[in-house]
């Protein structure tokens, strides 16, 4: 071999290997895959006929995704309803949550949400922020609770009260309040999921 070459046995690849493969390990291992993405959908009817006729129309979709310490959701749902005398439920909303864990359980959140109900001449807007815990958070049961504060503002159209006549004045109107969710999932089955969402929200206006 000419002289100044470096010689390269078996046993110094093999060296050089694992000195080149370290930090690339290490790397790899500090660095998580992403969750997978959860995407939900799902939308139903009742139409019915008789004395009277009556149609009802809801559909909701919901995103969530989660990278390491972080969960971000995105949702939104709307509910349509009429009789003969015209629609009587008219109401879609929008919302957004962030999560971000700092216990194996324990999370900090902030949350935002839009909800405009026609059949009430309302729309209504809330920003929150607070703790929450996982109980159960698995493939088969999820069981999330989660208490927070913030603020909302609810802004209302003019209406007009039973009687016909009298014209009720709207406006808007602005509060602190207290927000309160237990989220509930678990998997009977492969083919059969319970669903369930209780959410509370107290202010000074209203709850």
């Amino acid at each position: 071999m000419p002289e100044g070459w470096l010689r390269c046995t078996p046993e110094s690849l093999l060296i050089g290997s694992i000195i080149f493969l370290s930090p690339l390990q290490s790397r790899a291992q500090a660095i998580k895959p992403a969750q997978p993405i959860e995407v939900r959908a799902e939308a139903g009817a009742v139409i019915s006929h008789g004395n009277t006729d009556n149609q009802s129309f809801n559909a909701k979709f919901d995103y969530a995704r989660e990278w390491r310490r972080w969960r971000q959701a995105l949702g939104s749902s709307g509910v349509y309803a009429a009789d003969d005398t015209g629609a009587t439920a008219q109401r879609w909303d929008v919302r957004g949550q962030t999560d971000y864990k700092f216990l194996s359980k324990g999370f900090s959140f902030v949350s935002a949400r839009y909800e405009q109900i026609a059949s009430a001449a309302s729309c209504e807007s809330a920003f929150t922020l607070g703790l929450g815990w996982r109980f159960f958070d698995n493939d088969q049961t999820r069981l999330v609770a989660q208490i927070g504060g913030g603020y909302r503002h609810l802004h209302t159209r003019d209406s007009v009260a039973d009687d016909g006549v009298t014209l009720i004045p709207g406006g808007p109107q602005e509060d602190f309040v207290e927000q309160g969710v237990i989220d509930f999932d678990h998997e009977l089955n492969p083919n059969t999921r319970i669903r369930d969402q209780f959410q509370i929200e107290v202010g000074m206006g209203n709850t």
